[in-house]
């Protein structure tokens, strides 16, 4: 390999299964790893790896020390959980670049995509997103709480299949009960809910309920939350347990 480059890698929900092998090789080619330390954690060692830990709220910070290392010709690696385009990395580089060095712009740069929580979550549920689905943060450190009502609204209204990431932290305990309430008046009150933590992971941990009985205290930083269409429905299994299944089709009789 010749000059600098600049990789952004989704490491997936966990399990080093759901590490993609192009990720796999663009690990193994850098000389720099570059992301917020819990992520970092994940990635082995190796003689020759410089590693560049930061904190989780200083996602351009993070990104203009990766590119300027990329221009000064190292092979930098940042890292994210999941895909590094959802809710990652990969739109901080891409900011930085647009209002940074004008020779970033030619850097050998490429984003390598990862399994989503989404997805991870999905696939332990069964089929949740089989139709139409949104895929929102619950965060407002970087929009307002109005805008995130106003979306939420839009999609009970539109019948939407509703994935939340970032439901809830030490820093913002309300927001997902108020999600929850804004919710209850559009949608009907049995609509499965789902709590996806930590999936893939020992510490695993799927929780099927309904809009109505839906506990916002179970959710943390780790927990996708997916909320269901007007066509989601449980498909129950010999033990008890049930898969969330969203048909493919849309206002079909039972």
């Amino acid at each position: 390999m010749t000059g600098g480059s600049l990789a952004v890698i989704g490491l997936g929900p966990g399990p080093a299964d759901w590490l993609t092998p192009e990720a796999s090789r663009l690990l193994g080619e850098a000389t720099d790893l570059i992301g917020y330390e819990p992520y970092l954690a994940r990635v082995a060692d190796r003689p020759g790896l410089m590693r560049h830990a930061s904190d989780n709220r200083v996602e351009l910070d993070r990104a203009r020390h990766a590119l300027a290392l990329a221009a000064s010709g190292r092979h930098v690696a940042v890292v994210s959980g999941g895909d590094p385009g959802v809710f990652a990395m990969a739109a901080a580089v891409f900011e930085a670049i647009e209002a940074g060095a004008p020779d970033w712009r030619g850097l050998d740069i490429r984003v390598a995509p990862g399994v989503s929580a989404m997805q991870a979550a999905a696939a332990r549920l069964g089929a949740p997103l089989g139709h139409d689905f949104c895929v929102m943060s619950l965060s407002d450190n970087l929009k307002p709480w109005a805008i995130i009502e106003k979306r939420l609204r839009a999609v009970a209204n539109g019948d939407f299949v509703l994935a939340l990431y970032n439901p809830a932290s030490k820093a913002r305990p309300t927001q997902l009960a108020d999600a929850f309430a804004l919710l209850r008046d559009l949608k009907n009150s049995d609509t499965p809910v789902a709590f996806a933590r930590a999936v893939g992971r020992p510490d695993e941990r799927i929780v099927i309920t309904t809009l109505e009985q839906a506990d916002a205290s179970l959710a943390d930083m780790s927990t996708l939350v997916l909320i269901g269409s007007s066509e989601t429905r449980l498909v129950s299994r010999p033990d008890g347990s049930a898969w969330l299944l969203t048909p493919r089709h849309y206002g079909v009789p039972r």
